[in-house]
């Protein structure tokens, strides 16, 4: 409430006006004390009722009926003395605003920030949440896209299921920013996860499989459009071949500010190694990528989306703060190892996409 509506409410009150009161509500006060509302609503006398309760309980004291009318000749009996005793009461609001005031000239209005989710738990400093919290959490959405083309004749029904067409995908990210999302990478996701931290409002995050050259070409130019950044888990034997990004592009998206994660060294089942192969699928390619990004690679993907409680236990191992699945119910005692995501197929249109992503994270 501004200063300008503290000085008519006080005003109304003091006149124990059964009308002013009420009609201020409607007009300046009602949004403030009854959210999803506005100027332009109706209101009845419950809101009336309610609404100077509350104002009571703010230290406000009314007094006088409840009724919704108030002729013109009872305002015009204000007496000179009630006028100037509500000078004498304004007169000190006046002084302690002026003394609180800055002197200095009023600065222009920043653009508002992003509406956030509000923290559940302290912030992240505070002690990390056990696996129920996070389990408790609303889940954000998080979309997997693998590749991003126009279908070949070649292609069968099954591969439809993982390429998108370049249309396609625009009008999806189009959506997206129109219905208000914004995207997240994986460290607000597990700030807010482990630690209770606000996200913006509608967050999404928007990951990409299988170091594919249209994530490069295609993907970034498009999500650049409305601000999106994305996370791309590297497959690092086909860095440099044909129809995959190069060293240097993976490098130049991280520097972008874009996530870098690992996705093994050959896209191997993590259920079926054993001896050597967590050095090779998972220790040699995240050093790769450190190198190559200059920056730690802190999350992973499973191949396949396929995973066990045994690789849980030896991914810890690689200090990775969180692991991405496919759509499997989370490890109810590792959910920041087994988090949920959605394989966006191509034949999806942009509203269905939108549908599932709504049904599927709650």
């Amino acid at each position: 409430m501004n200063f300008g509506h503290k000085y008519f409410l006080l005003f109304c009150i003091f006149y124990d006006s059964n009308y002013l009161a009420p009609v201020y509500l409607l007009r300046n006060v009602k949004p403030y004390l009854f959210p999803g509302s506005n100027r332009k609503d109706a209101i009845n006398s419950y809101e009336i009722k309610t609404g100077l309760k509350k104002i009571k309980r703010c230290g406000l004291r009314l007094t006088g009926r409840f009724c919704l009318r108030l002729s013109m000749k009872n305002v015009l009996e204000l007496t000179v003395q009630r006028i100037s005793l509500f000078i004498l009461l304004a007169l000190p609001v006046t002084l302690y605003s002026g003394c609180d005031s800055d002197s200095q000239p009023a600065k222009p209005a920043s653009p508002p920030a992003p509406k956030t989710v509000a923290a559940e738990t302290p912030p992240v400093n505070g002690p990390m949440a056990d696996a129920a919290t996070i389990l408790h959490r609303t889940e954000v959405p998080i979309l997997c896209y693998h590749q991003i083309r126009d279908f070949k004749p070649t292609d069968s029904h099954t591969a439809k299921d993982y390429i998108v067409p370049v249309a396609n995908f625009r009008e999806q990210m189009k959506l997206l920013a129109d219905s208000g999302y914004h995207s997240i990478l994986p460290d607000q996701l597990y700030d807010y996860l482990a630690y209770g931290k606000a996200l913006p409002s509608r967050p999404v995050m928007i990951t990409f499989d299988d170091t594919r050259l249209d994530h490069y070409t295609i993907a970034i130019p498009e999500m650049k459009k409305y601000g999106y950044k994305g996370v791309f888990f590297i497959m690092t034997v086909s860095l440099g071949r044909p129809g995959y990004m190069s060293k240097e592009q993976v490098k130049q998206i991280s520097d972008e500010g874009n996530i870098i994660g690992s996705h093994t060294w050959d896209h191997h089942n993590v259920k079926k190694y054993t001896g050597n192969d967590w050095m090779i699928q998972v220790e040699k390619p995240s050093k790769q990528l450190a190198d190559i990004t200059g920056k730690p690679v802190e999350y992973f993907a499973y191949p396949f989306g396929l995973w066990n409680k045994e690789s849980i236990a030896n991914l810890k191992r690689y200090k990775f703060k969180a692991v991405f699945q496919l759509s499997d119910r989370r490890d109810e005692n590792d959910p920041l190892y087994s988090i949920r995501r959605v394989i966006i197929p191509g034949e999806w249109s942009a509203a269905g996409m939108l549908r599932v992503m709504k049904n599927s994270f709650r």
